[in-house]
């Protein structure tokens, strides 16, 4: 049962960071704005009624553990994101090396979670795992939303030079 679940959630993983892929390269076709910036990470929060399930919930030293790592791993994406203007709008700019890095954490994640599975439940696991993902999104999302800002401040001096 505990491998079958792991390797269930190894393949939501997978489909989650194929429909990630999916969703960036797409998005990079359209301008962006501040709520398509800041609701990925309010919809994820939503996540967090998992640990109303006691086979979820972690312990507090897992939760700063699984939120620093993620943090860090947040540094990647955030390197990655970057804006530009074209036709006198914002648009997040393609990076090659975003799709490398994100299939990269994947793989990383499903070396971990495996590594972790044999040290503490699949459930545990899943909670750590959903709190190393929000730690990841939420300071990527923050700093896209800084870069956002500063950008669309030059924003009205770009269209009169234009």
């Amino acid at each position: 049962m505990n491998s079958t679940l792991m390797a269930v959630s190894t393949v939501g993983a997978l489909i989650m960071a194929s429909l990630a892929m999916f969703v960036r390269m797409k998005a990079a076709k359209k301008p962006t704005n501040v709520k398509k910036i800041i609701l990925p990470p309010v919809f994820m929060s939503t996540g967090f009624c998992m640990f109303l399930v006691p086979m979820f919930r972690v312990t507090p030293a897992e939760i700063l553990e699984a939120f620093s790592v993620g943090m860090l791993f947040s540094i990647l994406l955030i390197r990655t994101s970057k804006f530009e203007i074209r036709d006198n709008q914002i648009y997040l700019q393609r990076s090659k090396a975003f799709i490398f890095i994100l299939i990269g954490l994947l793989l990383l994640r499903i070396i971990l979670k495996s590594i972790l599975g044999h040290y503490i439940s699949v459930g545990q696991t899943s909670g750590m795992f959903f709190i190393l993902a929000f730690g990841m999104i939420l300071p990527w999302r923050l700093a896209m939303l800084y870069s956002y800002k500063k950008l669309e401040k030059t924003l009205p001096k770009y269209n009169i030079i234009q």
